[in-house]
């Protein structure tokens, strides 16, 4: 049976009315060994076999677009436009130009960030090689503090604090091949940016990440990308508007504006991302659902009756389409002056440690050469390096601080072989009476304070994680409990 429902498209022009045929959708029996398939509440985990659709998990709230109905009036022939006409009855479509979105990636949630990339990376105003991991923690003032290692678990090669607690891939703009790609250390590869933020105390991670690329990773974690193959592509577009619409439309946080859980959308990073499912995002681009010209966030759940149409007065709204910022490229990084000269530790730039060791006259000091290069305190709790009359050591909270072998060695039980014969004569560095660190030389700051073991210890225990790697699962419908309960699409009802 068809019905005739109008939807508007909003252009540069003004606004386009057409009429629209709908087909009405029928129930779509689906049995295995005997017994009603009860369909995705985390919308769209599907397997498809000839002539037959098998989801794997139960059938979601059934507001909005029904992913069932969409792949069965997609199969009867109809457009996108006529599926979302049907689901969103008095809705326009709206045209955006190209944005980012920030997403929560919840699996990361009390971990500092610890990514690298193939072709290599930028973070706080410098690049780092191939290869090279940045360990980034946030700073209350909204910066964070960074320690660049040689691979995930090497050697300490800078550490610097920063305004910007984002690292961005190496090339600007959306689209960018797959070396380039920001991955976690042990976990999966994401589009875009990562960085850090504060939640009152909980450290959490974002991704920031042009909403194409966005959409990349979201549609085939919410529809089967081979429903292409089905005759059903036109489901993969009208998914994409809608997902596309959602998105925009959410506010969940200071620090983001949606989740990668199915408490928003599954986003599992690039992880399954097709061809199929890109070419839809790709052939909707800047394609939105509107309610009285602002973004609808369009509800959409496997309800396996083929659901019904929306009442879209009562689903939230975002922003208008004028409303939202343009993407921008990430930050330049100053090209390094051609000198036959330069050092590693010039083009890597100065960190606390090398600062304060110039600060305090560098091999004509008290402290001596350097042996070895940085190295991470236990728990990352900051970092030291070794000199042939001492150790400077840098925390977050105390800065560069100089000590002695013994406080070392209290510290990092473990470093003993490291140690310079020097160590085991008569200290250069003495420790005055109440413990607290002095170089006994001229010239030199007296009375440099340094933290108790159970200082350093103290700090929180923070590392890598593993999100959504390939056949992991990504947290179930109703996701992690510290995540406030939000109507919409995957709330459990």
């Amino acid at each position: 049976m068809r019905a005739n429902t109008e939807i508007t498209r909003s252009t540069g022009r003004g606004t386009r009315r057409r009429t629209t045929p709908i087909v009405r959708t029928l129930p779509l029996p689906v049995l295995v060994s005997g017994t009603v398939l009860a369909l995705a509440g985390a919308i769209g985990l599907w397997q498809i076999l000839p002539g037959q659709i098998t989801p794997t998990a139960g059938a979601g709230h059934g507001r909005g677009m029904s992913q069932v109905g969409a792949f069965d009036n997609a199969r009867a022939g109809w457009s996108a436009e006529e599926i979302l006409g049907h689901y969103y009855p008095g809705a326009d479509l709206g045209q955006i130009g190209p944005t980012t979105i920030d997403v929560r990636l919840q699996a990361q949630d009390d971990a500092t960030l610890d990514t690298f990339a193939a072709a290599g990376a930028q973070v706080a105003g410098r690049t780092i090689g191939p290869g090279d991991a940045a360990h980034l923690t946030p700073l209350p003032d909204g910066g964070a503090n960074v320690v660049v290692t040689a691979g995930c678990d090497g050697d300490v090669l800078w550490q610097a604090a920063t305004d910007d607690p984002f690292v961005y891939p190496i090339g600007a703009g959306a689209g960018r091949p797959a070396d380039e790609h920001l991955t976690l250390c042990g976990g999966t590869a994401y589009r875009g940016a990562l960085g850090v933020a504060l939640d009152g105390e909980s450290f959490r991670t974002v991704n920031q990440v042009d909403l194409d690329d966005y959409l990349a990773g979201v549609l085939p974690a919410e529809m089967q990308a081979n429903w292409a193959d089905q005759g059903a592509f036109e489901a993969l577009r009208a998914q994409a508007i809608a997902a596309r619409s959602y998105a925009l439309a959410e506010t969940r946080y200071d620090y983001a504006r949606t989740c990668d859980t199915t408490d928003c959308q599954a986003y599992p990073g690039t992880v399954k991302e097709d061809s199929r499912s890109t070419e839809a995002v790709a052939a909707t681009t800047g394609t939105v659902l509107l309610r009285d010209g602002q973004i609808l966030r369009s509800e959409y759940s496997a309800a396996p009756d083929g659901g019904r149409p929306a009442d879209i007065e009562t689903f939230e709204v975002g922003p208008a389409p004028s409303e939202l910022v343009e993407s921008a490229p990430a930050p330049a990084v100053p090209a390094t002056p051609a000198s036959p000269d330069l050092t590693i530790e010039a083009l890597a730039g100065e960190s606390v440690i090398d600062a304060e060791y110039r600060r305090i006259g560098g091999a004509n000091s008290a402290v001596g050469e350097p042996i070895g290069p940085e190295m991470l305190l236990p728990q990352r709790a900051g970092t030291y390096r070794l000199y042939t009359n001492g150790v400077i050591v840098a925390t977050q909270t105390l800065g560069a601080q100089v000590v002695d072998f013994s406080t070392l060695l209290h510290l990092v039980p473990d470093v003993g072989d490291q140690l310079p014969a020097t160590a085991s004569g008569r200290p250069t560095l003495k420790m005055p009476q109440g413990g607290v660190p002095r170089i006994a030389a001229p010239g030199v700051p007296q009375g440099l304070q340094f933290p108790s073991e159970a200082e350093v210890r103290g700090e929180p225990v923070h590392g890598p994680v593993n999100p959504a790697a390939p056949g992991a699962p990504n947290g179930g419908p109703h996701g992690p409990a510290a995540v406030p309960s939000v109507p919409g699409v995957h709330d459990g009802e």
